[in-house]
């Protein structure tokens, strides 16, 4: 384990050079300040965002950033004294990347998500982020991570969390039906928070293969939008009204149409993927049978550390969801694989420390 007296001066990064160019290069070693703390990474997921931010097609990340947020690691050292109730030196933690301002009325009410300050570590370029071997984080957004499960499987609650967000957005109750839209890692996430929340049968509607088996794997019907009507399978386990809740986890013109043609009189339709930053809405079929179009993005501090707990006591289930691990000098490669669109891996984990130490000392 890395200790305060052995991190060393530089470390490795994975850096977004330029748009489709990632390199790994030395960079001095971050140390935390007051109510900071240093974790050594041990691995961190590539999300779609971090996908579109290597093509520049979202123009969320920028050219000398190293990004990444989907990560578990070891606490280091604090900037001061172990805060109370901070996890010890030495702990496996994942880390909860949204940052607040905890003045504004949002924070003051304990919806730190909703900050109009809101930063988001791996989004915000001035923040090195979690592609690399050491990170600094404040105290407050360490989240302990299970010591029983795979340190690797840490870089899941991320996207788990935010699966457990939307479901909660959308009200989705024991007994439901639930349809969700897409079976990539936020789909999955999903259903397995439907799941969670006593959701009687979810429905996925996937036109991949691989994640159509995926979701079926992880307790879902899965449809093949290509050929079933989903539409029509959604109001036949309905008794034709329609699922209350729909999970659009694609967010195109064409997915929020489906989303709200097979919700019910009165459902919820909840808009978490981002696939087209501007959409045409059916507000006729809105308005007149009273369905709510719902956002949601990240997460509360609250759903994070339950979704945490919950995926440390599933390692069995969590290893489903992970493609490959891979180590950090061949993370460019992945990328550039699935940006081609060659690599079809539902989620790719990058390791900066093999099984679980922490990163080299060397340098």
């Amino acid at each position: 384990m890395t200790t305060a007296n052995t991190v060393p001066a530089t470390m490795r990064a994975l850096v977004l050079e330029d748009y489709g160019q990632l390199t790994v290069q030395r960079r001095p070693a971050p140390r935390p300040g007051p109510g900071e703390a240093l974790v050594a990474i041990a691995a961190t997921g590539i999300c779609g965002s971090d996908l579109h931010g290597y093509t520049g097609e979202n123009q969320r990340r920028h050219p000398g950033q190293v990004m990444g947020h989907e990560t578990v690691g070891h606490v280091v050292e604090y900037g001061g004294p172990v805060p109370d109730g901070a996890p010890t030196p030495g702990s496996a933690v994942t880390v909860n990347p949204l940052l607040a301002c905890r003045e504004c009325q949002a924070c003051a009410a304990g919806d730190a998500h909703l900050c109009p300050r809101r930063r988001v570590i791996g989004v915000d370029p001035t923040i090195s982020s979690a592609f690399a071997d050491f990170m600094v984080a404040p105290a407050d957004n360490l989240v302990p991570w299970s010591t029983q499960a795979a340190v690797e499987h840490g870089a899941l609650v991320e996207p788990l969390a935010v699966g457990m967000h939307a479901a909660n957005r959308g009200g989705v109750r024991a007994g439901d039906v639930v349809l969700v839209i897409g079976a990539g890692p936020i789909g999955q996430a999903a259903v397995l928070a439907a799941h969670r929340l006593g959701a009687d049968t979810v429905l996925v509607s996937e036109p991949q293969d691989a994640r159509r088996k995926l979701a079926a794997d992880l307790g879902a019907q899965p449809l093949d939008p290509r050929s079933d009507d989903v539409v029509a399978a959604a109001r036949d386990l309905t008794a034709g009204a329609g699922v209350p809740v729909v999970i659009d986890a694609v967010g195109t013109g064409r997915s929020v149409t489906g989303a709200i043609d097979a919700c019910a009189r009165g459902g919820r339709c909840v808009l978490v993927g981002m696939g087209s930053p501007h959409l045409e809405v059916a507000a006729y079929g809105l308005s007149t049978e009273e369905r709510a179009l719902v956002g949601a993005f990240c997460y509360t501090h609250g759903e994070f550390a339950e979704t945490a707990a919950w995926a440390g006591a599933h390692d069995d289930l969590l290893a489903r969801l992970v493609s490959r691990v891979a180590p950090v000098d061949e993370a460019a490669d992945q990328f550039r694989g699935l940006a081609a669109g060659d690599d079809d891996a539902s989620k790719i984990i990058i390791a900066f420390a093999p099984h679980g130490t922490s990163p080299t000392t060397d340098g």
